[in-house]
């Protein structure tokens, strides 16, 4: 967590970036790249997209360097260009059977299990949005044995159905989500809320 001296700092350094200092870009780029690099290549896997990706990324920072607001967060602004930016490049090469295995192994690394998302409040912003899709028994059980921890019969007494119904419920919630988050509309979003520590 930033200091309110730093925040001052970087405020300073972004004001300077408006005003086009090529000193202000290169050291916001300086301090951001490592980051912002590393996490592009667990997304990509493969260091050239990344370091394009990184490139693309920064150019586009330059560009619109006027409207930057000094009062917000220039690490989230980063990352949600980034992130558009990723997610174009996947909508991309979704479309190039060439690149099918690769999307094949970034799915099994990007969209984590259920449970595993779970665990990060941030993540869970991810699944509360995805559970607005459930019909609503589907998600009130979903509700109670994922995000409450409940056992099948607490829940199967409080609903007052069956143990089998409650897996039935279950097994469609995680294939309704884990299909909301392999939409291409919903990935920068996703991206995003990997990124949050």
């Amino acid at each position: 967590m930033k200091s309110k001296a730093e925040d001052l700092n970087y405020t300073a350094w972004i004001i300077r970036l408006n005003a086009g200092e090529m000193i202000a870009f290169e050291w916001l780029y300086n301090t951001y790249k490592h980051q912002l690099a590393g996490n592009l290549l667990k997304l990509v896997k493969t260091s050239d997209i990344a370091e394009d990706i990184l490139h693309d990324v920064f150019v586009k920072v330059w560009e619109n360097r006027t409207k930057i607001d000094p009062a917000r967060s220039f690490e989230g602004y980063l990352y949600r260009i980034a992130a558009n930016m990723v997610a174009d490049f996947y909508r991309k090469i979704s479309k190039d059977r060439n690149y099918q295995k690769h999307l094949i192994s970034i799915q099994e690394t990007v969209y984590q299990h259920i449970d595993e998302l779970l665990e990060n409040k941030y993540r869970k912003e991810l699944i509360d949005k995805a559970l607005t899709e459930l019909p609503p028994k589907c998600r009130t059980v979903f509700q109670l044995c994922k995000i409450e921890g409940r056992s099948y019969e607490e829940v199967s007494n409080l609903l007052q159905i069956s143990p089998n119904t409650i897996s039935n419920h279950l097994n469609r919630a995680n294939k309704k989500i884990l299909l909301f988050l392999q939409n291409p509309v919903n990935l920068p979003y996703f991206l995003l809320l990997i990124w949050i520590k």
